[in-house]
């Protein structure tokens, strides 16, 4: 009899236990069950990323930051980590640091700059900015860095921003403003002309590179198709809206920054 007693006592205990576990469960925040957990485990990979970065492992701390993106989703501080991502691919573009997408060049008797970036389809000043190079004289048996990944373009009209991409990964997004009444063409095109510090040819007038009413700002990046390009600006407060006659407008640094990167024959491609 006693046996029979303890049995009842157990099996009603396993049913408290049992509801109990359930309605746990049932307040327990949906899709999100560790909260605590979670955010420790972000908190530590972020200050991971952070620490790399200032110890100039650049490749490294990227990665780092990929994780976070790709681990915590959900995150409000998603923007953030894909906003260091752009910094550091920025970083690893202008820095010596080799990486899948460049080379260890050793310069040969006769290379000069030109004939080197020609041949990687890249630009004199990229070499240069990534190596340091203060001229354009080159000593043969010498190794410098030079990317050797094609460069792309995509303008998209209705959120006013160009994406920077390299092998269709996204290098860098920036805040553009694109042609007043929807007149920025739509299509893909391929930059032809590079001009530091232009001259504007307007209607009845020439201006001057260093003249204040020069709208193109300090750099342009002319398509294959007349009168339309990307270039910098005297008005900084219009990007990220619909304002030009038809061009792409960029902030003075961002254009310069931009215009280092990307050879002639890189392809646009501009979308509403």
């Amino acid at each position: 009899m006693k046996r029979i007693w303890w049995l009842v006592i157990a099996a009603a205990l396993i049913i408290i236990a049992v509801l109990t576990l359930l309605q746990f469960k049932k307040n327990s925040p949906v899709g999100n069950p560790l909260p605590v957990g979670n955010r420790v485990s972000a908190s530590k990979l972020q200050a991971q990323a952070k620490e790399l970065e200032s110890k100039g492992d650049l490749l490294a701390s990227k990665a780092a930051y990929q994780k976070l993106t790709a681990d915590f989703s959900g995150s409000n501080e998603v923007v953030n980590w894909q906003k260091k991502i752009e910094d550091l691919n920025i970083k690893l573009l202008f820095s010596p640091t080799i990486t899948p997408k460049s080379t260890l060049y050793q310069i040969k008797p006769g290379d000069t700059l030109s004939k080197i970036a020609k041949e990687f389809n890249t630009t004199v000043e990229l070499i240069k900015k990534s190596n340091s190079l203060s001229g354009d004289k080159i000593i043969p048996g010498r190794k410098i860095k030079v990317w050797t990944a094609p460069f792309s373009i995509l303008v998209d009209k209705s959120q006013n921003i160009l994406i920077l991409k390299n092998d269709e990964e996204v290098v860098k997004t920036y805040i553009v403003a694109t042609g007043a009444n929807n007149s920025t063409p739509v299509g893909t095109f391929k930059i032809i002309e590079k001009l530091p510090n232009p001259t504007w040819f307007k209607a009845g007038a020439v201006v001057a590179p260093e003249s204040p009413d020069n709208v193109l700002g300090t750099r342009w990046m002319g398509f294959d198709i007349a009168g339309y390009g990307i270039h910098g600006t005297i008005e900084p407060q219009s990007l990220g809206r619909q304002v030009t006659q038809g061009c792409v407008r960029m902030a003075n640094p961002e254009v310069e920054e931009l215009y280092t990167i990307v050879p002639k024959g890189t392809e646009v491609t501009i979308v509403d």
